[in-house]
């Protein structure tokens, strides 16, 4: 795992096409943009282990992940 420390509006890129900037820090919890193309699915781990969900594309499918931002806080 790669740790990083950042100040508020600084951002990381991951590859090319997403950035992740820290918005703000209030107590314990850290807010965060994430800009990435709609092709890339965002979601939080908590929810996904919670659902179950795992949206994986085999590679011989012609299927790609919709965006499926979480808006749940």
């Amino acid at each position: 795992m790669l740790v990083l420390t950042r100040k508020v509006g600084q951002s990381i890129l991951i590859g090319e096409t997403i950035e992740i900037t820290l918005i703000e820090v209030r107590g314990e919890q850290a807010r965060l943009g994430i800009t990435a193309p709609r092709i890339v699915s965002v979601r939080r781990k908590e929810l996904v282990a919670r659902d179950g969900q795992v949206n994986e594309v085999s590679p011989e499918s012609d299927d790609q992940p919709s965006a499926s931002p979480d808006a749940e806080e």
